[in-house]
């Protein structure tokens, strides 16, 4: 399934044009040259004699560069074009692009090359909201570049705008090159495009960078691919599958200022190339037996900018883990909270249990020290500012009532939290997935209390708590009369009781009653929530069930992959593996990509997995999927340096191995036939 647009990403740096490589932003386009949450580029339309360009081929070369091969079009199928144009393009902290015009005629041509420039210097928050700016905007010719800009305040974003050709006349409007090519001759030319935000920029452009471009990481992209466990597999598209997965994580990692150096993922492309708390935690968790450095760096940027303060405005408390951290103009004159923003209740306890799985796997007690104290404030953060009434259970209001989010949990659309008759539940939320975090991130800090910490007072307190939670969740949330539990309980205590996803989640937390799971799993498999191609987030025949409502009967890979773990932690084997390869045949049909989320449609009506219209692609959690899913297939689980497997594989899946697996300071095979 192909798209209208193109996009290339390095980190947070990112370019979404046409597939002639033109850039014409407008309210329905997100186009654009985006830097630290800024679009730089709204407007770059290449032009031959003031005429559009038509394509020939686009290709995708890497993350961080594409080609495009246009022709002018003749106006007529009786005459062949005579001119062709290259036009390759690499991205990382700015774009460079090299242009190629082919005359294949016998004839000397001369024409005019025009590139339209403008940057309306939007911050991601408007280019989403369609809000006007509040400054001005400036244009120029200075010492040899033509330089867009910006201004509010001490505000100040620029655009420089540079090229090699010596014919190169440079206007308010954009660059022109008046241009005399003999006959079956060329003419080549660069253009540099450096956003300026007040940070030095890491420039590695350069002529021919869109066939061997660095990208924006300290290691190459072969040796990243190089160092991650290789595959092989009875199912060829297996293996172009779990490339793709491995090459957009390293396409969405960015380097953060937090921590100098550390590399962590970005929740997705477009609209969300920053550092989310529960994106990247899930992510790193997802990716922990392939790239375990990315848990690390996760684990201490975002422990790195914890919560401090008690801030309605940006719904910070003392040891809470952020929800988003922008950087943009909106954020700078504190117009959106979001410097980092903290309203996520998920977030917290999922840092504390990617703490724990991160020490299992990689077996560092030293970053377990170094993070102790972050870990004693998030779990002091649950039981002190989490728990809003008193009642044990995490909830959620904002108090920014202007600028934050009603839903602080995964399912953050404003009405995702229903009642099976599809009325709105009331706040405070709690939310019954939450609670299942909590409950495993105290049976695991009580592990680490015992074995690293030395703190057995502490690991017996939390050891307790995990045990009071479960049992009276599994009695507060259970609806006897559905068989399942309550998506959350709402401000009047009332059991929200849709069919959801989420309990999925409480599965693989381990908060579910043994007698209570058979029920669970069942429906969970149910044709009304298994859409043949994942689990959706609403069960059909719920009153609020839309297959293309963006949490209510979608399927989100990253959540049916949580869903999948949670049936083989409960024995479902079978089952998750069935989750496992209807999502991994999804991603065939999304050229091997799964997207943030797609239609819940039944696959008996459309025989293939239907694209969500606004879907981030690539999108983190959903990169992250293709990796838990062959975790959870294998069976792979570590035991200090030793991997343990115990495989369970679709049937459609006749050999599967995976070789060259970290675990502790060692590494592991696995190979699984039928």
């Amino acid at each position: 399934m192909g798209g209208d647009t193109i996009s290339i990403l390095d980190g947070s740096t990112f370019v979404v044009s046409d597939r002639r490589g033109d850039i014409e932003a407008g309210p329905d386009q997100p186009h654009g040259l985006f830097f630290r949450d800024t679009r730089f580029l709204s407007r770059w339309v290449l032009r031959l004699e003031d005429r559009p360009l038509e394509v020939l081929s686009t290709d995708d070369v890497s993350y961080f560069a594409a080609q495009f091969f246009l022709y002018p079009p003749t106006g007529t199928i009786y005459k062949n074009p005579e001119l062709s144009l290259m036009r390759q393009r690499s991205v990382g902290d700015g774009l460079h692009e090299d242009l190629i015009l082919l005359n294949h005629s016998q004839d000397e041509v001369e024409l005019t090359v025009h590139v339209q420039a403008d940057a309306d210097f939007a911050d991601l928050f408007e280019v989403k909201d369609a809000l006007e700016k509040k400054g001005e905007r400036y244009r120029e010719v200075r010492g040899g570049a033509l330089v867009l800009g910006y201004r509010r305040q001490d505000f100040v974003r620029e655009t420089v705008i540079t090229t090699s050709a010596e014919e190169a006349e440079l206007t308010e409007d954009g660059l022109s090159f008046a241009l005399r090519i003999p006959a079956h001759g060329e003419w080549r030319t660069c253009i540099d495009v450096e956003p300026q935000a007040g940070v030095a920029v890491r420039t590695k452009h350069g002529h021919g960078s869109a066939t061997k471009a660095a990208p924006n990481m300290a290691a190459s992209l072969e040796e990243w691919l190089d160092h991650a466990p290789k595959l092989e597999s009875s199912w060829d598209k297996l293996g172009h599958v779990y490339w793709r997965s491995l090459v957009d994580l390293a396409a969405l990692r960015f380097y953060s200022d937090i921590v100098p150096g550390a590399s962590v993922p970005a929740a997705g492309l477009p609209w969300f190339m920053a550092l989310f708390g529960r994106d990247s935690v899930i992510t790193s968790y997802q990716a922990l037996p392939f790239v375990p450095e990315l848990a690390e760096t996760t684990l201490r940027v975002l422990a790195a900018r914890q919560g401090q303060d008690v801030d309605d405005f940006r719904d910070e408390e003392p040891g809470k883990i952020l929800h988003e951290l922008r950087v943009g103009e909106l954020t700078h004159f504190g117009e959106r909270p979001h410097s980092p923003y903290y309203g996520s209740a998920d977030s917290t306890p999922l840092w504390l249990v990617l703490l724990d799985e991160t020490h299992r796997w990689i077996g560092n007690d030293a970053l377990v020290r170094e993070l102790e104290p972050n870990a004693r404030a998030a779990l002091e953060w649950i039981d002190r500012y989490g728990d809003l009434d008193g009642d044990g259970y995490v909830e959620y209001r904002t108090r920014s009532p202007k600028t934050g989010l009603d839903n602080m949990c995964w399912k953050d659309s404003w009405n995702s939290i229903l009642f099976a008759d599809g009325t709105n539940s009331k706040l405070p939320r709690a939310t019954c997935e939450i609670q299942g975090y909590v409950y495993d991130a105290k049976r695991r800090c009580a592990r680490l209390a015992r074995d690293v910490w030395g703190d057995r007072s502490l690991a017996d307190r939390l050891e307790g708590e995990a045990a009071a939670l479960k049992e009276r969740f599994n009695r507060d949330f259970w609806v006897p009369e559905r068989g399942f539990f309550a998506i959350a309980l709402d401000g009047d205590k009332r059991k929200v009781d849709s069919l959801t996803s989420n309990n999925g989640h409480l599965l693989w937390s381990g908060i579910v009653d043994e007698e209570k799971a058979e029920s669970v799993a069942g429906l969970l498999m149910d044709e009304r929530m298994f859409s043949g191609w994942g689990v959706r987030t609403m069960a059909d025949g719920e009153g609020g069930y839309n297959p293309i409502e963006y949490h209510n009967g979608t399927v989100w890979p990253h959540d049916s992959s949580l869903i999948a773990a949670g049936l083989r932690r409960y024995g479902h084997a079978e089952d998750a593996a069935r989750i496992g390869y209807a999502l991994l045949e999804a991603a065939t049909y999304f050229d091997w990509r799964l997207p943030e989320v797609f239609a819940g449609y039944p696959r008996t009506l459309t025989e293939f997995p239907v694209e969500y219209p606004t879907a981030s692609s690539p999108q983190a959690w959903a990169t992250g999927t293709p990796l838990l899913l062959l975790r959870v297939m294998l069976g792979l689980e570590p035991d200090g340096n030793r991997l343990l497997s115990d495989p369970v594989l679709p049937p459609q899946l006749t050999e599967l191995s995976l070789r060259e697996i970290p675990v502790g300071t060692a590494a592991g095979d696995v190979t699984s036939r039928a």
